[in-house]
C-alpha cells in the first residue's frame, strides 16, 4: 500500500475506509471485514454517530490478534459544536471513549463553521456562531493542545480552502498537516492540490465515488453519475475493472489519500485492489479534462439566512 510521510515520519496509508453514512448494525461488520481483507486506515467523525460501534469492532479485532493498534491509522473529526479552544478536548474525549482508543493518529477540524454548543445541526442562522466570535485560530489552538497532550499524533482540517489554511498557519505553532475535501473527476480542485503540495499538506479525497447514498435532501436534481461518465467507463474496460476502481485509482495516482465508503465485502476488496491500478499518462490526462467544479456536498446547509455563512465565504470562491 502506498503511504505518505508526515512531519514526524509516520506513514499515512493512501487508501482508507470512509464511515460516513455507515449505518449502525452494518458498520461493525464492515470494519471487521475490512481489517480481515487488509485495510489499516479508517476515517471516522463525531457527527457520524457510529463511533461506538466502530470502537467495538476495532477493540475486538485488536483483542483477537487480527491487527495491532500500531498498525492502524485512525482519523476522527472535531464537530462544529466544540470550536472554542476550551471545548476541543471535550469533543475528542467523547470520540476516544467511543472508539476505545488512547489516541488518534489524526484529528481534523471537520468544517470551518461554528455552531452554538447545544446545536448538533443548525436549522436557522441563530444556531450558528460567527467566525468573528470563534476564530479558526482559536479552534486550532485547542487542536494544538490535544496534540501536545499526546491524545492525537497529527492534526489537520477538512473542507478548508487555501485561504483558510494560510490564515491558520500564519499564527500556528503546529502547521496543518492534512486537509480532507471532496475530490473526484468532476471536482478536481487543482489549485488547492497545488497549494497543498507547496505547503506540504496531504490532501484527502472524500466522496470519491460521488456519495451516491446521501439523503435525498442533500441531492440536487439530475446529478451526474460518476460511474456513467464515458471516459471513466472506457478506462475501466481497458483495465478490466469497475468504474469505481478507476475513480479510486485516479485519486491515488494523483498523490492524494482517498477514503471510499462501503459496507459490502466484495466492494471493500475491489476498492483495496484499486490502490494498485496504475493509470497511464494518457488516461490521467483524459480524466483531467472532465473537471466541471461540481460539488455533491455543497455546504448549503450552513449558508443560512441570519448567519455570516455563505457559499462564497465557505469555499472562498
Amino acid at each position: 500500500m502506498k503511504t505518505y510521510t508526515l512531519s514526524n515520519g509516520d506513514q499515512m496509508p493512501a487508501l482508507g475506509l470512509g464511515t460516513w453514512k455507515s449505518e449502525p448494525g452494518e458498520v461493525y461488520k464492515a470494519i471487521r471485514t475490512a481489517i480481515s481483507v487488509g485495510y489499516k486506515h479508517f476515517d471516522c467523525a463525531y457527527i457520524y454517530q457510529n463511533e461506538t460501534e466502530i470502537g467495538a469492532a476495532l477493540s475486538d479485532a485488536i483483542m483477537t490478534g487480527e491487527v495491532n493498534r500500531e498498525e492502524l491509522w485512525i482519523t476522527s473529526k472535531l464537530w462544529n459544536t466544540h470550536h472554542r479552544q476550551t471545548d476541543v478536548k471535550e469533543c475528542l474525549n467523547v470520540t476516544l471513549k467511543a472508539l476505545q482508543l488512547d489516541y488518534l493518529d489524526l484529528y481534523l477540524v471537520h468544517w470551518p463553521v461554528a455552531h452554538k454548543k447545544d446545536v448538533i445541526f443548525p436549522q436557522d442562522g441563530n444556531s450558528l456562531v460567527s467566525l468573528r466570535d470563534i476564530p479558526l485560530e482559536e479552534t486550532w489552538k485547542g487542536m494544538e493542545e490535544v496534540q501536545k497532550a499526546g491524545l492525537v499524533k497529527h492534526i489537520g482540517v477538512a473542507n478548508f480552502s487555501a485561504k483558510k489554511i494560510a490564515q491558520v498557519n500564519q499564527s500556528a505553532s503546529q502547521r496543518i498537516e492534512v486537509n480532507q475535501v471532496e475530490l473526484h473527476p468532476l471536482l478536481q480542485q487543482k489549485d488547492l492540490l497545488d497549494f497543498c503540495r507547496k505547503e506540504e499538506v496531504i490532501l484527502t479525497a472524500y466522496s470519491p465515488l460521488g456519495s451516491r447514498d446521501r439523503i435525498p435532501q442533500m441531492k440536487a436534481e439530475d446529478e451526474p453519475d460518476l460511474f456513467e461518465i464515458p471516459t471513466v467507463k472506457a478506462i475501466a474496460e481497458n483495465h478490466n475493472c469497475s468504474p469505481a476502481q478507476v475513480l479510486v485509482a485516479w485519486a491515488i495516482n494523483r498523490d492524494t489519500v482517498v477514503i471510499p465508503k462501503s459496507t459490502n465485502e466484495a466492494r471493500l476488496k475491489q476498492n483495496l485492489k484499486a490502490a494498485n491500478i496504475q493509470l497511464s499518462t494518457d488516461e490521467m490526462n483524459k480524466i483531467s479534462n472532465l473537471d466541471k467544479h461540481f460539488r455533491y456536498v455543497t455546504g448549503a446547509f450552513f449558508a443560512l439566512p441570519g448567519s455570516d455563512y455563505t457559499l462564497a465565504n465557505l469555499w472562498d470562491e
